[in-house]
């Protein structure tokens, strides 16, 4: 560790960060505490950006991106770590606590370690740099919103905006000495069930159930083996319907039904079967639910790219300066592929090498949710490490 990083500052911004509210789309207090601390430190206004709420973000939100660029004092290329403002709905009232060597919440709430953590992190980082001039290549520290809702800051990035970064560092996991050097890429998809009204009490013959057609459909695409877990020969991916809407009164057969979903995997072409498979039960069954006229239901069907999975190679020059610095600090690094998407991916597609790494976040989105403080220590350490090697 460096003699000008505290690990008990590192800790203090952690906790500060912890307790001020930012779910996604709500993330100006955040961004508020990230800009006074940096002044403080010696940040120039002019190093320190708030990109517009614009699209790709969805309206409503409050604010875009926060940029922080600091000038090098090495001749190198740029260097990007980032890290999501934004936490979940169940860390809402969120109070953090220290208590044998974690921080965890007190009462039922989840806790925003993820991606508080990585935030945290950040900030110390770029605070000691700033307080002890510390020498360090030009660096970009990007805060991004909207992550838990869809990626949405990381997707609006314009590599010209950061600074052109040959590399970067996006901090949103749990252990320090994991590399995640690729994440599985996802499909959203909106099925709108379309059936035929009637009176549920005096005519229910004459109703074709748009909420019979979602049943029938998901039962169909789960007994064939595309719901939750899927394994189809050596191809393998995952899927979910996470969202349904409809119905008006008990006495209707429901003529209006909207099933949210989506599907995933680390190949896109079976990313998009896993798709096909929802899209050809949702017909099926809107085509087997009549009247006693016979006429039947039908589906409208859409569907989007939501990210691109990405896989860095072993020997890619991201992959190996972190291994080599993490090396230096005495940790026995693996790189892995994880299941779930990150600011990574669609800052991957876009050209700017990315790994993530961990600084100490586990169990996220859930009322375990726990920050390992000394793994949040090693974190730091890391991250100070690449971001002043020569």
């Amino acid at each position: 560790m460096s003699p000008h990083f505290a690990t008990e500052r590192a800790q203090q911004q952690l906790l500060a960060l912890l307790k001020i509210p930012g779910l996604s789309g709500e993330e100006m207090a955040v961004a508020d505490h990230i800009e006074k601390v940096l002044r403080a430190a010696g940040c120039k206004p002019a190093w320190l950006r708030r990109m517009p709420a614009q699209p790709p973000l969805p309206p409503k939100f409050g604010m875009g991106n926060l940029v922080v660029q600091l000038p090098g004092t090495l001749a190198a290329p740029c260097r990007m770590f980032l890290a999501h403002l934004d936490t979940v709905p169940l860390c809402r009232g969120a109070v953090p606590v220290v208590r044998d060597g974690r921080i965890v919440a007190r009462g039922h709430t989840a806790l925003g370690g993820d991606n508080r953590a990585g935030v945290a992190a950040l900030v110390a980082v770029a605070e000691a740099i700033l307080k002890h001039k510390l020498p360090h290549p030009p660096l970009t520290f990007l805060f991004t919103v909207g992550e838990e809702v869809g990626l949405y800051g990381a997707k609006s990035v314009q590599p010209t905006d950061v600074g052109d970064p040959a590399m970067a560092f996006n901090f949103d996991s749990g252990r320090p000495e994991e590399i995640i050097t690729g994440a599985i890429g996802a499909q959203r998809w909106r099925a709108e069930l379309h059936g035929i009204s009637s009176h549920a009490g005096m005519h229910p013959e004459r109703g074709a159930s748009a909420i019979l057609i979602a049943s029938r459909a998901l039962a169909e695409v789960a007994d064939r083996g595309w719901f939750g877990k899927i394994q189809k020969g050596s191809k393998s991916g995952t899927s979910n319907a996470g969202i349904i809407h409809g119905g008006e009164a008990t006495n209707q057969v429901t003529h209006h039904v909207v099933v949210r979903g989506e599907s995933r995997s680390h190949d896109p072409v079976f990313t998009r079967r896993i798709t096909e498979a929802y899209l050809l039960a949702f017909e099926r069954a809107a085509r087997r639910v009549r009247t006693c006229d016979g006429e039947h239901g039908r589906v409208e069907f859409f569907s989007e790219n939501d990210y691109q999975p990405f896989r860095l190679k072993d020997r890619a020059p991201i992959v190996r300066f972190t291994r080599q610095i993490a090396g230096e600090l005495g940790l026995a690094t693996k790189c892995v592929a994880i299941n779930g998407g990150l600011d990574a991916n669609p800052l991957n597609e876009a050209g700017i090498p990315t790994v993530t790494l961990g600084v100490g976040a586990h169990h996220p989105h859930a009322y375990d949710e726990y920050v390992d403080l000394a793994e949040f220590a090693t974190g730091c350490r890391l991250t100070l490490a690449l971001a002043t090697a020569r």
